[in-house]
Order: C-alpha cells, then sequence, then structure tokens
C-alpha cells in the first residue's frame, strides 16, 4: 500500500526551484504523453498484458533526455570510497550514516557494519545495520581498523534529522571518528567543499580544504580527491589539489587518512 504520507514528505524536502522545474518539464511532455499513449494502445493486441486502462496510467515526464542525468556527489564518491576500501582489505568495514547504497554494495565483499542515528531495516548477507549516534560511538579507543563517514557530518548539530541543535556538532563528531579509528587504521570521510566556506541552514555546511586539513591535522592524508563543478567535463578528479579544490562552489572532497 503507497504511503501518501511519506511520499509527501518525501516531496517537501525538495527544494522549491527544482519542483518548478520538473513541473514546467512535465506541462511540455504532457501531450506527446498522451499522443504516445493512443498511438501505443491502437499497437496493444492484448495478448501478453490487460488492456491499457486509465487506471493504470503511470506518466513519466521528465525521462526523455539525451543522456542519463546523475547526481555527481552521490554517483561518484561511493564509487571512489568502495575502491578505497578495496585497497584496504579489511577484515571488516564499518561506515557511519553514509549513503546506504555505498554499504549494501560493498557488503557483497567486505563484512560491513553500518550505524545510523535513524537506523535501516535491511536483510542482505555481510551487512548488519545498528543504530549509532555520532556524538556517542558505541566503539572502544583505537579499535577499528576501516571506517568511513561520508556526506554525513556536514548536518550534524542543524536539527534537519531530528538530532540535537549544535554550533560544534561536526567538530565533536569528527573527534569520534579520530577517537575509534586504530593507529594506522583508515578513515574514509567525504564532505561538500567550496572556496568560500558557509553554512546552508538548515541543510549542510560546506567546508574549505584549509578547514579540513586543520580538523585531521594529526591524522596522514593518503588520498584527497575531488567532485568538481564542471564534473561533465572533467569526471572525478584524483590526486586533486588545494588550489583546485579553492575554486569550487560546490564540489566534493574526498578524503583517505590513516592515523599516525
Amino acid at each position: 500500500m503507497i504511503n501518501k504520507k511519506k511520499i509527501r514528505s518525501y516531496i517537501a524536502r525538495i527544494p522549491f526551484a527544482v519542483k518548478i522545474y520538473f513541473l514546467v518539464i512535465s506541462i511540455i511532455n504532457f501531450p506527446r504523453f498522451v499522443i504516445d499513449y493512443w498511438r501505443f494502445k491502437k499497437k496493444s493486441k492484448n495478448e501478453r498484458f490487460p488492456s491499457l486502462r486509465l487506471r493504470d496510467l503511470y506518466p513519466c515526464l521528465t525521462d526523455r533526455t539525451i543522456d542519463t542525468p546523475i547526481e555527481p556527489h552521490y554517483t561518484y564518491h561511493p564509487a571512489w570510497a568502495a575502491r578505497v576500501v578495496s585497497k584496504i582489505k579489511p577484515e571488516f568495514h564499518v561506515d557511519i550514516s553514509s549513503f546506504i547504497h555505498f554499504s549494501t554494495i560493498v557488503s557483497a565483499f567486505v563484512p560491513v557494519k553500518f550505524y545510523d542515528y535513524r537506523p535501516v531495516k535491511l536483510n542482505l548477507s555481510g551487512l548488519q545495520s545498528e543504530k549509532g549516534d555520532l556524538m556517542a560511538l558505541p566503539f572502544g579507543d583505537s579499535s577499528l581498523q576501516s571506517i568511513s563517514c561520508m556526506h554525513t557530518i556536514e548536518h550534524i548539530g542543524l536539527g534537519r534529522y531530528g538530532d540535537i541543535l549544535d554550533y560544534d556538532g561536526d567538530l565533536k563528531a569528527i573527534g569520534e571518528l579520530k577517537r575509534v579509528v586504530a593507529t594506522g587504521g583508515s578513515l574514509i570521510f567525504v564532505v561538500p567543499m567550496s572556496g568560500k566556506p558557509r553554512i546552508e541552514y538548515n541543510a549542510h555546511r560546506l567546508y574549505s580544504y584549509d578547514q579540513v586539513s586543520s580538523m585531521f591535522s594529526d591524522m596522514e592524508l593518503r588520498e584527497f580527491s575531488l567532485i568538481p563543478d564542471n564534473h561533465k567535463e572533467t569526471g572525478m578528479i584524483y590526486n586533486a589539489t588545494k588550489e583546485m579544490a579553492d575554486l569550487q562552489n560546490m564540489g566534493c572532497g574526498c578524503f583517505w587518512f590513516v592515523k599516525k
């Protein structure tokens, strides 16, 4: 049964400008949809499926595009992180509140323990999911060899997901991540980046390269890769530089740190 309340909740989170864009595209494409429907209906022989009933209509009015659109941050950064995990080859990997698709895929070749403030219910081999609070991680000091926290820290303390308002919540959460990483262990860390750091309340924070470097000055940077604003032209930039990061309005910085 369709959960209308949940659907309305998802729609409410979509930026207003994006809603307007899709509304305009849908209006433009609707006449074509009607024409195509009647053309297709004439071709229907009712041999394999029931006749095309109006109650079964499911108009998809925004998918007629030249190429397949992607959300660059959430397409590139999980793919990058999975490649890092394949280099680390840990006995198991712990992920804290990252994009859930990352854990579901990586768990196919490395056991993954996924923790989130809002735990997810999944039944997959190699994947465990439990509740976890970044402000008080349920691990001992220096206990984890491989851990990731991606596109998550920027939200901590802004109240967006029902968490407690805390201006320095991100710094406290980073302190927890560094606490639980074992000496010689890896931390895969991803945040949105800009040459002009800012808070876009209550969505997220955007960090400069210098800010991230300062927050992790006691760890070794093994790799820094960047998903730039002009990702369509460059793709993901591996072994990127501070200067590249400083040119971004809303890029995505991918850091592989190792605890000294």
